[in-house]
């Protein structure tokens, strides 16, 4: 049975606790993080926030922010199990032991939220042939959307997620305030946002696009550039449309 620690108290790390302690398959030794009030949301297991307490194990996940991933790794160069971290952009040389790697869960993690792990795909790599096959199999105990993936690749991945998730949820965001400034319920809009999506999926994003931007309907697009009033979202919208316009320009 593979034996876990987690170091780190954010997000990230307590999906992964949670995830991790329903395993029967796993023994999740440990969580290490520097703040204590944080780490009173670990039960039953023991926790530290002494790095000479960290106890020993097979994998260390480090899950922390991107800039703390080598400042953290340093704590375990005396330790012989793997080290990985959970960063979707940080690349595999940020940690220095020898047997380092990658545990990548690609998805959008917000506290208290409770997410289906079966369903995330995980990014693997590691820094040798066997560092990967134990990270590979512990991802697979969690997950069947597995995936060996490179420090490159990953980093292409995760701009996609960006781009894909937070920006589209920024827009949300605006719609959302235009709704409430308006004395819309933002809910109007649920069945329009669930239904693009379930499009995106099966016939993709670039044939699933409508809107006055790839008709080119001008009248439109300058009706809706005179309601909004912020100056950002007018140059949000206007980028946009552009965007878009050239995108399907060929096709008019």
């Amino acid at each position: 049975m593979l034996s876990v620690i987690l170091l780190g108290t954010g997000n990230v790390a307590q999906h992964l606790y949670n995830a991790l302690a329903a395993l029967d398959t796993v023994n999740l030794k440990q969580v290490y993080g520097r703040n204590t009030e944080a780490l009173s949301y670990f039960k039953n297991i023991a926790v530290t926030n002494k790095p000479d307490h960290i106890l020993n194990a097979d994998v260390y996940l480090i899950a922390v922010n991107d800039d703390t991933i080598k400042a953290v790794s340093q704590l375990l160069l005396k330790k012989n199990g793997i080290v990985a971290h959970t960063s979707g952009a940080a690349p595999l040389a940020h940690i220095k032991t020898s047997n380092s790697g990658v545990f990548y869960p690609l998805q959008s993690f917000t506290k208290g939220k409770r997410v289906d792990f079966s369903t995330i795909p995980f990014c693997i790599e590691g820094s040798n042939n066997k560092t990967e096959a134990t990270l590979l199999e512990l991802a697979r105990k969690l997950s069947s959307k597995v995936y060996t993936i490179s420090s490159d690749q990953r980093k292409t991945i995760h701009l996609a997620a960006v781009l894909a998730n937070n920006f589209s949820n920024h827009l949300f965001t605006i719609a959302s305030s235009i709704c409430q400034e308006n004395k819309v319920p933002f809910a109007i809009l649920h069945p329009l946002i669930t239904e693009t999506v379930e499009k995106i999926k099966h016939i993709g994003p670039r044939e699933a696009q409508t809107g006055p931007a790839k008709r080119k309907d001008v009248l439109t697009m300058q009706s809706h550039m005179d309601q909004l009033e912020n100056p950002l979202h007018k140059k949000i919208y206007q980028l946009l449309s552009e965007s878009i316009i050239h995108t399907y320009e060929e096709k008019l």
